[in-house]
């Protein structure tokens, strides 16, 4: 093996490594004896806590919307058939009146607003990651979203534009943070380790999701800071505390860290293998099927994820008639169950792979499918059971729930076939993967304005339940799992010559 400089930019080949890890079998290169807790272990639970600012600061809008909005319009159409008595019903409630009279389609815009700029840096971050570094990439991104965050409050009483306008802007400046992570897991993943070294980190966006809920219903429905403002002072300032630490604790490549024992480094390093100098082979990259395999199987993970992220606590207010600290807490638990969900994927594929169960292909069929699947037959079912608030709660919970363990298939996809451009690639199918994120909220917002009733909200479960079968049917069909030609040194032109000639 080459020896490296600790500052000079450098990426891999794993050609020298012997080990056949696309089928599982071949020498396993074995973390050091005895050891417990690395410097990979910290930067995952690092990563951990980002993800975990990382999506307490994109979904607290979610439930403060619901305080914000004045919703004692009594034009909606929702027909005595259609009602739900809610768990709620009979209590002496007090409902406070929101400041904005914004109808459902407005709602949408402004809950689909932050993913317009968030579409914006996907490629860029991951880019950008692999050659500054996915360590400043990932800090500044939700540093920017953190700061802004606090500002909401002040856009949203300025106007609607402003507010929107903040929106898009926070969404640029956390676009960049999953694929400057990607790029990160490029330089610090040990071959058998990535599926749970990454999944464990970006877990964090459930667990902050199942924290922010909650907290965000606690502190809209209290007088703390103003009520519903406290939702983005509160979560702007742990972002900022969590920059801090990430900026002093953290670096982006083993060769860079001052602390890390040579026995980890040289465990890493041998597992990743030699890194060289390499151009990206941009034209191999967007021509192949594995790639746009990955990102039709994120699309459609991301269409169910999002459309229920940004618009699940308005469902449980409408239609399954919570008050909002219920609604919080009840909108948590499918995010519980999807860290859950991601946790157990990412092993349990890293296991399956590494003993010669079946091969990495298989592997991410095998789990992304019943991450995609699973939730598509939950979602259709939910219209036949009525106004049973409890079974349908039960079934939104593990239909978004069960949804984690798509982590442990296309999610960690790129990082088999390119792991010098795992930033990328992730850049370029979390681009692809974020239009769920304005179309979703915007289709619900076309379909249940002036209209929250069971039937229009079925009709969104049926969209998404046909997202995911079609992701599933395309990830299945052209996924690969192995290293691509185009990885490798020299990769890229001979693609392009193989590709000129006919081969």
């Amino acid at each position: 093996m080459s020896v490296v400089s600790d500052e000079t930019p450098i990426i891999y080949s794993q050609s020298h490594v012997k080990n056949d890890y696309s089928k599982g079998t071949g020498a396993v290169l074995k973390p050091p004896s005895g050891e417990c807790f690395g410097t990979r272990h910290f930067l995952a639970f690092m990563a951990f806590l980002g993800f975990v600012n990382v999506y307490c600061l994109r979904v607290n809008l979610s439930v403060g919307l619901v305080a914000m909005v004045n919703d004692t319009d009594t034009s909606k159409n929702t027909s005595d058939e259609e009602a739900c008595a809610g768990p709620d019903s009979g209590q002496n409630t007090t409902v406070k009146v929101g400041e904005f009279n914004w109808d459902q389609n407005t709602q949408g815009i402004i809950l689909g607003s932050f993913f317009y700029g968030y579409i914006c840096t996907q490629i860029i971050g991951g880019k950008m990651a692999e050659i500054i570094g996915g360590k400043r990439m990932f800090g500044f991104g939700v540093l920017c979203t953190a700061v802004l965050t606090m500002l909401t409050p002040l856009a949203a009483r300025a106007g609607l534009g402003y507010f929107i306008a903040l929106r898009i802007v926070e969404g640029i400046g956390e676009g960049v943070t999953f694929p400057a992570m990607h790029a990160m897991w490029g330089q610090w993943a040990p071959i058998w380790e990535r599926s749970k070294l990454a999944g464990f980190s970006y877990a964090g966006a459930q667990l902050g999701t199942v924290i922010a809920m909650p907290i965000c219903g606690i502190l809209a429905d209290s007088d703390f800071l103003g009520g519903w403002p406290s939702v983005f002072y509160v979560f702007g300032v742990l972002g900022c505390v969590w920059f801090v630490a990430w900026m002093l604790l953290v670096h982006d490549t083993p060769a860079k860290h001052p602390r890390i024992s040579k026995v980890e480094r040289d465990y890493i390093e041998k597992s990743i293998g030699v890194r060289e100098k390499m151009p990206t082979p941009w034209l191999a990259i967007l021509t192949s099927p594995a790639v746009w395999a990955t990102s039709a199987a994120h699309f459609a993970n991301n269409w169910g994820f999002y459309t229920m992220l940004t618009c699940l606590p308005t469902y449980m207010k409408d239609v399954l008639k919570f008050d909002i600290k219920s609604d919080g807490f009840v909108s948590a638990l499918p995010y519980l169950v999807c860290w859950m969900s991601m946790n157990i994927s990412c092993n349990l594929a890293d296991f399956i792979r590494s003993r010669g169960f079946l091969s990495t292909l298989n592997t991410r069929r095998v789990i992304n499918s019943f991450g995609l699947l699973a939730p598509a037959i939950l979602m259709s079912c939910i219209g036949l059971v009525g106004c049973n608030y409890v079974v349908v709660v039960v079934m939104l919970t593990f239909a978004v729930g069960l949804g984690g363990f798509c982590m442990g298939g296309y999610n960690v996809n790129h990082l088999d076939l390119a792991p010098n451009f795992s930033g990328t690639l992730m850049g370029i199918t979390n681009m692809i993967a974020t239009i769920p994120g304005f179309l979703g909220p915007y289709v619900v917002g076309v379909l249940t304005n002036n209209q929250e009733t069971r039937g229009q909200w079925q009709k969104v479960f049926y969209i998404s339940a046909g997202v995911y079968v079609a992701g599933t049917v395309i990830f299945v069909l052209f996924a690969r799992g192995t290293e691509q030609s185009w990885n490798k040194p020299n990769g890229g032109l001979s693609f392009l010559i193989g590709l000129m000639i006919g081969e």
